[in-house]
């Protein structure tokens, strides 16, 4: 499955949408980028909101260097 965005002049809006909705809904979903924008939105807000109550867990690369070493060798020694 493919996604484009496209700018749609006003004049033409109605139209254009009237053609995508003529499709099946499994060949053509119209998404809405308010709705999008909106989650990432909210997302953001909690993820900022648990760094400044103190929630966040912080790990430095060496950290995270290890903690990936870790799981591929657990991951390997299962073959």
């Amino acid at each position: 499955m493919h996604t484009i965005h496209l700018r749609i002049d006003d004049k033409v809006y109605d139209h254009f949408k009237w053609l995508l909705n003529q499709f099946n809904k499994n060949e053509i979903e119209i998404i809405d980028d308010k709705s999008i924008n909106s989650e990432t939105q909210a997302y953001l807000h909690a993820e900022l909101r648990e760094m400044n109550e103190g929630k966040t867990i912080y790990h430095t690369i060496d950290e995270l260097e290890q903690r990936l070493e870790d799981k591929i060798k657990a991951h390997e020694n299962r073959h």
